[in-house]
C-alpha cells in the first residue's frame, strides 16, 4: 500500500512513462509540475496552448520546453477539445488541466464525439497525505459535484475506490460524513449515509466497506470514535471521507492543505481516462503528485 507521496511518487515511475496532454499549459506553476514529472520518468508532456505564452511562462519558471512537443492553439476551449481528442484517438493517456476553468475542460472531455465519457458521475478526489497519520486520505467530491443525491453520492464512491485500490488499498472504508454521528430525519445528508451504508451491505456497492453518518472526528480519530460510543470497521480509521456537498469537502480539503500543510493531489474520475485536476493556486509540488496518481491509474486500468 502506497502511504506517502513520495512512494506514490516512486510507483507511478516504475512502470515507465506515458503521454500526457496538458491542456492550456501557459502556465508557469503547470510547467514546473511537468518537469518534475518528466524529470521522474511519469510522463512524457504534449502541450497545448498559446504557444507564445507557453514559451514566454516557461522562460519565467525556468523550465526547458524546447524537446516537449507544442500545439499551438490560443483559444481556451479549443485547446481543451484537442486534448481531448487526442486522449480520444489514443496519443495521449492522460491529461492535465492547465491555466483554464474546469468547467471548460470537463465540458471537452464530456463530448460525445472524443469517446471519453462512461456511465456514471464524473467526481473529484483528492488524495492528501496527513502529518501524524500512516496512511493516506481521498476527499471527495470538493470541486465538481455541487449537491449530490443518493444515486451520486454511491457513483462518488465507486470513483474514489478505485483511486484507493490503484494504491494498494484492498478494501478501503469509507465514511460518508455529516456534522453528526446519527441518523436525524431533519438533516438529509445522515439519511443518504445511512442509505449508503445498506447499500454497500446489499452488494449494490462493492470493494469497500461504507458507513455512516460520521462527524469528522470519529471517521478518523479512534479515540474520539470510542468517546463518543460510535463503533463499526470505520470508525476511527476511515482512508475515503465522503463529504455531504461541494462546499464542506472545498473547505476540508483547502483547509488541509492550507492549515494542515498537507501534501495534496486530485483527480477527476469517471472518464475513460484519468484528469489530473487540482486548483490553479496550488504549488508545483502537489500538481506533480496530481500527474503522478493520474500515471497510477492508468496504470492500474491495464493491468
Amino acid at each position: 500500500m502506497i502511504r506517502s507521496m513520495e512512494e506514490l511518487t516512486q510507483a507511478a515511475a516504475a512502470k515507465g512513462p506515458r503521454m500526457m496532454a496538458v491542456a492550456c499549459a501557459q502556465d508557469a506553476p503547470v510547467l514546473e509540475a511537468v518537469k518534475l514529472a518528466c524529470d521522474r520518468n511519469i510522463v512524457i508532456p504534449l502541450l497545448v496552448g498559446d504557444k507564445q505564452k507557453i514559451l514566454e511562462e516557461a522562460e519565467k519558471a525556468g523550465v526547458d520546453v524546447s524537446e516537449w512537443e507544442i500545439v499551438d492553439i490560443p483559444d481556451k476551449t479549443e485547446a481543451c477539445q484537442t486534448a481531448a481528442r487526442l486522449a480520444g484517438e489514443g496519443k495521449v493517456q492522460l491529461i492535465m488541466k492547465g491555466m483554464v476553468d474546469t468547467s471548460i475542460i470537463m465540458k471537452a472531455v464530456l463530448n460525445k464525439e472524443y469517446g471519453l465519457r462512461k456511465e456514471g458521475v464524473l467526481s473529484h478526489v483528492g488524495v492528501l497525505e496527513v502529518d501524524g497519520f500512516d496512511h493516506m486520505f481521498a476527499v471527495t467530491d470538493s470541486a465538481l459535484n455541487i449537491a449530490p443525491d443518493l444515486d451520486a453520492k454511491a457513483a462518488i464512491v465507486n470513483n474514489a475506490v478505485e483511486v484507493m485500490h490503484a494504491i494498494g488499498v484492498e478494501e478501503p472504508k469509507v465514511a460518508a460524513l455529516c456534522a453528526v454521528e446519527k441518523v436525524n430525519e431533519k438533516m438529509q445528508c445522515t439519511l443518504d449515509a445511512a442509505e449508503l451504508t445498506k447499500m454497500n451491505q446489499e452488494g449494490k456497492i462493492t470493494g469497500c466497506v461504507v458507513e455512516g453518518p460520521f462527524a469528522l472526528d470519529n471517521a478518523v480519530s479512534a479515540e474520539a470514535a470510542a468517546h463518543k460510543g460510535v463503533s463499526g470497521s470505520v470508525a476511527g480509521n476511515a482512508d475515503v471521507l465522503l463529504v455531504p456537498d461541494i462546499e464542506a469537502g472545498n473547505l476540508l480539503i483547502k483547509s488541509m492543505e492550507y492549515f494542515a500543510k498537507a501534501k495534496k493531489a486530485g483527480v477527476i474520475m469517471g472518464a475513460k481516462i484519468p484528469v489530473a485536476l487540482t486548483s490553479r493556486a496550488t504549488s508545483p509540488e502537489s500538481k506533480m503528485y496530481t500527474i503522478a496518481i493520474a500515471k497510477i491509474i492508468a496504470d492500474s486500468r491495464e493491468v
